[in-house]
């Protein structure tokens, strides 16, 4: 299956929803799954950072890792999930717009299953962020431009 690509335009800088974006104690308040997510040590991300992030799948609350593959500010990141039966691979671009002063997010998402996550996958996991990453992504604009929907 091919991966779930999103895009939405924000009226803040490359720069500005580059840090917020890869900053993991920002991702409970613009991923709705997202319960939690505790990185594995101090200071901005960087190729091999891990993190801790607690997803509410379902009626569940489900413990997985995530590892930052590449971190190029202000332009892109992609991360990949480290074990469990879910692993999601995620790249993420910011195109700068009107000379830099807006942005347009695309976030790009696929998944591999293991074991269980082969059956879980596609009548879960991808079913549930098709509906999910729209919602995420005007989360995060309405984070960023500090307005509400």
């Amino acid at each position: 299956m091919s991966a779930i690509r999103h895009s939405i335009d924000v009226d803040r800088t490359p720069a500005d929803v580059f840090a917020y974006i890869t900053d993991p104690s920002h991702l409970p308040e613009w991923q709705l799954s997202a319960v939690k997510a505790e990185p594995l040590e101090e200071g901005p991300v960087h190729p091999g950072s891990q993190v801790k992030v607690t997803r509410r799948i379902g009626n569940r609350e489900i413990p997985m890792m995530i590892e930052f593959d590449d971190v190029d500010p202000p332009r892109t990141w992609d991360l990949h999930g480290v074990g469990g039966p879910v692993r999601p691979r995620t790249h993420g671009s910011i195109e700068p717009l009107d000379e830099g002063r807006r942005s347009r997010v695309t976030i790009e998402i696929d998944f591999e299953g293991h074991g269980l996550g082969r059956a879980l996958v596609p009548l879960v996991v991808r079913p549930q962020v098709r509906k999910e990453l729209p919602r995420d992504e005007a989360l995060l604009k309405e984070r960023l431009e500090g307005t509400t929907a």
